[in-house]
């Protein structure tokens, strides 16, 4: 009698703790990730491990924090975002991420380093959002939080401009870029010696409604381009001006071309960006209008810049979010757009 009582309670406390066991991983919506581990046994020269849930340790304890960026946008925006995760990640001491909408964007480009966190165990975390702003501001030393998902589309150099030199070799393109504008570049240099080489970037598009209807601003004009590109006239012997944009038709209309100097390289066609882009960071200098787009090629190559300013009235609800001062570094040359037929047209509104 007593050994039948006994086996009962053995049975009964296996039962009681089957139950609890099987209650927790039942009830384990969001797992407790701790740390990621690359596929370093099986790591390939010049690719990012890719990041499996097999490859995700489960502990107890809660002492490694992870960060990742919401990707948004367009390339230059996507660039923005990847620099700035990167750079805040570093300086808060906390592993970065990026999700697989990124990477398959940036990756196929450059030879970007930080590992691809799989969507659905990106999913499965239950993320502190943090929200952006378009400049650096004190408080983005110290977030707080184990699990941050940073939003927004910042582009300011004061994030990164003090590890720049590693923000370059992120945005490192692979090879096949690298031949390809190269190989344009002595197509177009002839017989011609000495060749400056100058990329300008022509945002239009939506721009053209967006700018004066939203953000009461404007885009660039022909005579901006123009002064923009006597400029580099005036100053180096042979330059040669390689046009890409959303607009090409437009350019070819009001870029003044007789000098033989121009040529417009772009296709114009949006969705596939990469060799407008590549072409443009690997020319000498750079003039851009306005836009992420000219802006991180201007920075890719680190020549002269010249870029349009002052493009929104003083009173445009734009410049609660947009500042010139750190939109623009402090050695790039701006030429100050003109607002005059923005002004008449408001005026007759």
């Amino acid at each position: 009698m007593r050994f039948s009582l006994s086996r009962k309670c053995v049975i009964l406390v296996i039962l009681i703790t089957v139950a609890i066991a099987y209650f927790h991983l039942a009830n384990r919506r969001h797992i407790d990730v701790n740390t990621f581990v690359p596929n370093d046994d099986r790591s390939i020269p010049g690719v990012t491990p890719l990041l499996t849930t097999q490859k995700i340790k489960t502990r107890t304890t809660n002492n490694t924090a992870m960060w990742t960026v919401q990707p948004s946008a367009r390339l230059g925006n996507k660039m923005g975002q990847y620099a700035v995760l990167y750079a805040l990640a570093k300086h808060n001491g906390h592993q970065a991420y990026v999700l697989p909408k990124m990477k398959s964007e940036l990756g196929d480009i450059f030879n970007i380093s930080m590992p691809v966190m799989p969507q659905d165990v990106a999913d499965s975390i239950i993320w502190k959002k943090y929200t952006l702003q378009d400049w650096m501001s004190p408080e983005y030393l110290n977030i707080s939080g184990q699990y941050v998902k940073l939003f927004g589309s910042p582009c300011s150099w004061t994030f990164y401009h003090h590890i720049r030199e590693e923000i370059l070799r992120e945005f490192t393109f692979h090879e096949p870029f690298k031949k390809e504008a190269n190989s344009y570049l002595e197509k177009v240099k002839g017989s011609k010696t000495n060749v400056t080489y100058v990329g300008v970037h022509v945002r239009r598009g939506d721009y053209v409604e967006v700018m004066p209807k939203k953000r009461r601003g404007v885009v660039a004009d022909k005579n901006y381009l123009q002064q923009a590109m006597d400029y580099f006239r005036r100053k180096y012997d042979n330059p040669v001006f390689l046009v890409t944009s959303n607009g090409m038709d437009w350019c070819k209309k009001n870029i003044d071309h007789s000098l033989g100097d121009v040529h417009f390289a772009g296709d114009g066609q949006e969705r596939s960006p990469a060799r407008d882009f590549a072409l443009l960071a690997h020319c000498n200098h750079t003039i851009m209008t306005i836009g992420t787009f000219g802006y991180w090629a201007a920075y890719l190559v680190g020549g002269e810049t010249i870029y349009l300013t002052n493009f929104t009235l003083p009173d445009s609800p734009y410049l609660n979010i947009f500042n010139y001062s750190a939109a623009f570094l402090p050695e790039w040359i701006g030429i100050p757009a003109n607002l005059s037929t923005l002004l008449e047209k408001e005026k007759r509104s």
